[in-house]
């Protein structure tokens, strides 16, 4: 209970979007009640259906009764509704909080794409390419992370924010396309700093709650590989014919 309206999670284990939700929610120190979807959307709710009538999928936070959509909206929200509660998930500072919810933009608008893209493309070429942008793209955010942590352990300075909130949800599926395509994608060499970084977010007590073994991540990616292998076949037989 919080402010004395109940509060509500929708959503699935190992969805990063809810994973972001729930995050914020223990880093606040919130209590919730998580209700879980069927994984892969093959049945959906009626609670998810009624409560998300737009995109239809999770997460969804309901406060009081009334539901939110979108996860960095929810983020943002639990921080305006909840100000006193933990630390702050945003700076103080006008420009420096324009500046995280830049780069969360950024992160699920162009690199967790290319992240996962990496699973779902077939040529060489086309997977090269996309390992290059989400190489960039760590590089980008080693320069965003000195910049915005400003000497500390966190995006957020001296403790985990939006920001981290934002990149960190996704390090499960980070670490599942390492171990699926035997790859090295954050460098400890290249990138130190975020390589530091990760390894404290991944270790803190409001993260471990919500974040799943590696290996579960990964015997979900495996199962999304021989979907989306099967759908490109398909629309490959449907062109022919």
């Amino acid at each position: 209970m919080a402010n004395g309206e109940e509060i509500k999670v929708l959503g699935t284990w190992l969805s990063p979007f809810v994973i972001r939700v729930r995050t914020a929610l223990n880093i606040k120190g919130l209590a919730y009640e998580f209700l879980e979807e069927v994984e892969g959307y093959s049945v959906k709710s009626e609670l998810l259906l009624k409560s998300n009538p737009v995109y239809k999928k999770v997460p969804v936070l309901i406060h009081g009764g009334k539901p939110l959509s979108e996860s960095l909206v929810i983020v943002q929200y639990i921080e305006d509704a909840f100000p006193i509660n933990g630390a702050s998930l945003l700076p103080s500072d006008p420009y420096d909080s324009a500046i995280a919810r830049f780069w969360a933009f950024y992160i699920d608008d162009k690199w967790f794409p290319s992240l996962i893209g990496i699973l779902k493309v077939k040529t060489k070429e086309a997977k090269e390419e996309l390992v290059k942008q989400v190489h960039d793209g760590l590089e980008l955010l080693e320069e965003a992370f000195i910049k915005c942590s400003k000497g500390k352990r966190w995006f957020n300075g001296e403790s985990i924010g939006y920001l981290d909130i934002a990149l960190g949800c996704h390090l499960g599926w980070l670490k599942a396309v390492e171990m699926l395509e035997k790859m090295k994608l954050l460098d400890e060499e290249k990138t130190p700093n975020l390589f530091a970084w990760a390894e404290g977010f991944c270790s803190d007590d409001a993260v471990k709650k919500v974040m799943l073994e590696n290996e579960k991540f990964v015997e979900y990616g495996k199962k999304l590989v021989i979907k989306w292998t099967a759908a490109a076949a398909a629309v490959s037989d449907s062109q022919t014919k």
